[in-house]
């Protein structure tokens, strides 16, 4: 377990999707400057603008507690006709080199922090057992008892991303939180991520505002992706609603079986 030394806090990025000006939005606010580590929970470069996100990123130093997501760990597995699914993950997965796609091969799963006021806080990408699997802010009691039940006992935390939308739940005895996405959000512009651990313990959802639509322009001039003007005008501008995402991610939890089940 690797502590968090001063209680300065931890803030938590998530899913940033290589939305470069939607992370320096984010690295810009006080209190994600003043905070003693910076997690990154995942997907973290496949989007338009992959290297330079790398770079910010690896700017932080020690500050920054990194994290496999599953697009991460499809870049790094990627080769020569055999890429990830999504063109644009496909594309960025092309932009790095060797080094840096071992990099991002050799990122972990899990970290398990100390956290001021919240004790020992473990954080994942999608669940604590499996990078792509779903756990929403609605889903059934049941199935946040299967995606942590092999969480150590003495963690009552668990911080996840993957779905790109924020909440806070309590869940069987534990708080789960997700931040959100910073460079991928549903439902309104802007990037979405949390604080932890500055004033007892508490757990903020945060959301910074920043010039969305200058930072498309910025995407489509200095991206290189022939498809990152209309990927930025999707997601940068956040065209699809949290309620059309947790309809579309919904049925990836089992619900529908379960009704079946219960029918």
């Amino acid at each position: 377990m690797k502590p968090s030394p001063t209680g300065a806090g931890v803030a938590v990025l998530s899913d940033i999707h290589a939305v470069l000006p939607a992370l320096e939005a984010v690295l810009a606010e006080p209190d994600v400057r003043a905070a003693d580590r910076i997690v990154l929970t995942g997907d973290l470069l496949a989007g338009p603008l992959p290297r330079q996100t790398l770079a910010r990123l690896r700017a932080l130093g020690d500050r920054a507690v990194w994290i496999s997501g599953n697009a991460d760990r499809e870049m790094a597995a990627a080769r020569p006709g055999n890429g990830p699914a999504d063109p644009m993950d496909a594309w960025a997965a092309g932009q790095l080199g060797p080094d840096e796609l071992e990099f991002l091969g050799s990122l972990p799963a899990t970290v398990t922090l100390e956290v001021a006021g919240l004790g020992p806080v473990l954080f994942c990408h999608a669940t604590p057992r499996d990078d792509t699997e779903i756990a929403l802010v609605d889903s059934r009691p049941e199935r946040w008892a299967e995606v942590l039940a092999g969480v150590p006992e003495a963690v009552r935390t668990v911080v996840c991303g993957h779905t790109h939308m924020p909440f806070v739940r309590f869940t069987h005895g534990r708080l789960v939180v997700n931040p959100g996405s910073v460079g991928m959000p549903y439902g309104r512009p802007g990037a979405h991520w949390a604080l932890l651990g500055p004033g007892g313990g508490a757990v903020t959802l945060r959301h910074t505002a920043f010039d969305h639509e200058a930072a498309c322009a910025r995407i489509a001039r200095e991206s290189g992706s022939p498809s990152a003007a209309a990927w930025a005008d999707t997601y940068v501008r956040a065209r699809h609603s949290a309620e059309e995402a947790l309809a579309a991610f919904g049925p990836g939890d089992g619900r529908d079986a379960a009704r079946g089940t219960d029918g």
